[in-house]
């Protein structure tokens, strides 16, 4: 009882972290595609640093190499989606967007895990669409912010889910690594197709320099290597769930930085706390009348 409290708690210390990524996502005036290869890029050679002067192995064989690569695509189109969400939307929009995550865990983890679906969990899901779409139909000129939040969302279910059963076979600090490489990768190649890497691209401010170093090495090193490895103890739906905190979090944060673009409509708001209250009564049905654990 005593260790599982302490990886809870180290979760809701990721997660609030976390919080403070959708507003580096706002204060670093980089374009998406900009923010998400810089970042990638700066974490990546940071974590080369550290886990070459810890001298951890990073040997993984053809077969799961090839899989982290592909799952790495999948978390720089996640990243995205999530900041270009922010650029084109609000914090707001794009954190409550990025809450259905739990819906699309409750359906893809059964599915990768081989356990049966829980009817209140589907029920809880049509709830929280219910609620996108009442936020929708009132700030119908955040369109596009749902559209990529909720990309974002699906995405982050998956390499979850991915992580969860990879951690049981492979170390977190591999996981890690390559995933970051794939994603690097993958973007690196989109972008030299598609012609971004222009001289501007490259053109970074001070500012933005200090943000990013700041969101790489605090902000994304140290929670993906520590969020993965958690998935030994908490299964992926135990972590998305409790990753919707970020949303209250983030909100709170934007509000408080800027309340002239942050401040939402009632309607809004109404929502928002219709989708959280459902995130928490999911726990606390499954803690209530499901004696096993979800997690192991």
């Amino acid at each position: 009882m005593k260790g599982i409290s302490k990886h809870h708690f180290l979760l809701h210390f990721i997660v609030f972290i976390w919080g403070w990524s959708p507003i580096f996502g706002k204060a670093i005036s980089l374009q998406a595609f900009q923010l998400v290869w810089f970042r990638i890029l700066i974490t990546l050679v940071a974590l080369t640093i550290y886990f070459k002067w810890q001298k951890t192995p990073l040997i993984v064989s053809r077969k799961n190499l090839g899989i982290l690569l592909g799952i790495g695509c999948v978390i720089s189109f996640h990243w995205f989606c999530f900041y270009n969400a922010i650029k084109v939307s609000n914090v707001s929009i794009t954190l409550v967007a990025f809450s259905t995550g739990t819906l699309f865990t409750s359906i893809i983890e059964p599915i990768f895990y081989k356990r049966k679906f829980f009817i209140y969990e589907m029920f809880f899901g049509l709830v929280i669409i219910g609620a996108i779409y009442m936020i929708f139909s009132i700030e119908t000129q955040y369109y596009l912010g749902i559209i990529f939040g909720i990309l974002a969302a699906f995405t982050s279910s998956l390499f979850t889910v991915w992580n969860g059963l990879l951690v049981r076979n492979i170390e977190s600090p591999v996981i890690t690594f390559y995933e970051l490489a794939g994603g690097l990768g993958s973007l690196t190649v989109y972008l030299l197709f598609a012609g971004e890497f222009t001289p501007d691209f490259f053109v970074v401010s001070a500012k933005d320099y200090v943000f990013l170093s700041i969101f790489c090495v605090v902000g994304t090193a140290f929670p993906f290597v520590a969020s993965v490895n958690l998935l030994k103890k908490l299964s992926p739906y135990t972590v998305t769930l409790t990753v919707n905190l970020e949303t209250v979090y983030g909100i709170i944060f934007a509000f408080l930085l800027w309340p002239e673009t942050e401040k939402m409509r009632g309607s809004f708001y109404l929502g928002a706390s219709l989708i959280l209250a459902v995130i928490f009564a999911n726990a606390l049905v499954k803690a209530r009348f499901y004696s096993k654990p979800v997690d192991p």
